[in-house]
């Protein structure tokens, strides 16, 4: 890889990767995986790359990473304040915090737990006021308990997070589930991020037998259900896979990325491939991809 900064990529596709390759089914060790994504930040698609995710008890462990984290909260509200206040002393650029809502019997209940948790951060001065915060609710169909938890994550400005996928077939959701919840979230205003599942481009039967969701399926879905296509018009897009019949471009990517903001994968080198495979990506500096759609 080259020593030298390159010329940036189209804004459209900056930070569109967090690079989570620590987590599975990547499972890398986290001082690889730390100095790959150093590796990865220096080559011509570095500013693909967001921030490098990783567990809140593994800050001690990367003393001295100057990239920026998004710090994945293991517990609970009360486990908010301890690490980013360990960030802060070991000098971490915390980008980004990640929770799961774990109270199913009282969602909106522990969505205000969190809000509290993230306010009391912030103004302990250990979170900053523009690092964005996703709570991630239930893989389940957005019910009264999950609409109210989504109404308290937007009431405070926080964001979604969405999981696309795992290790096993039933964490990835069907099309219809996603759908519903690129609504609520659309509903509300809310930006989300999505996690694990999103391996490749475009929707595709991986090798497990895994249906597995395309990440340009829900840039192009969430602008679909943005300009005001039907539930049935945003699940067609989603379980499209046909690349070329998705006409993604520069304008439908950042338009989308209002929204979908960017997602986790446990591999840079699996989405990259795709996006130059499509030519929607260049090494080539010079290459203007803005000409039609692809």
């Amino acid at each position: 890889m080259p020593d030298s900064l390159p010329a940036p990529l189209p804004a459209a596709w900056s930070g569109l990767l967090d690079d989570a390759a620590i987590f599975p089914p990547g499972n890398a060790p986290l001082h690889e995986a730390t100095a790959a994504h150093a590796e990865h930040r220096r080559a011509w698609y570095g500013d693909l790359l967001g921030s490098f995710v990783l567990k809140d008890t593994d800050l001690p462990l990367v003393r001295g990473v100057a990239h920026p984290l998004s710090v994945v909260v293991t517990g609970g509200a009360g486990q908010v304040a301890g690490p980013l206040g360990a960030a802060a002393r070991l000098g971490l650029r915390v980008a980004g915090l990640e929770i799961a809502l774990r109270d199913l019997d009282d969602l909106p209940g522990n969505a205000r737990r969190v809000v509290a948790a993230v306010d009391h951060a912030r103004a302990d001065g250990v979170l900053d006021e523009d690092v964005p915060v996703f709570v991630e609710l239930p893989q389940d169909d957005p019910s009264y308990g999950w609409e109210a938890a989504a109404d308290e994550v937007a009431a405070a400005e926080l964001r979604l997070k969405l999981r696309t996928g795992g290790v096993e077939a039933h964490l990835f959701p069907a099309a219809a589930r996603l759908a519903a919840w690129i609504d609520a979230a659309l509903d509300r205003e809310l930006p989300f991020k999505c996690t694990a599942g999103l391996h490749h481009a475009v929707r595709h039967t991986s090798a497990e037998g895994f249906e597995q969701h395309g990440f340009l399926n829900v840039l192009v879905g969430t602008l679909t259900a943005f300009d005001g296509g039907s539930r049935d018009e945003v699940v067609a897009v989603l379980e499209e896979r046909d690349a070329a019949r998705l006409e993604v471009t520069e304008d439908v990517v950042a338009r989308a990325r209002r929204w979908f903001t960017s997602f986790g994968t446990c591999s840079i080198d699996e989405p990259l491939a795709d996006l130059l495979a499509l030519d929607l990506l260049s090494p080539d500096p010079s290459h203007d991809d803005t000409e039609q759609p692809r």
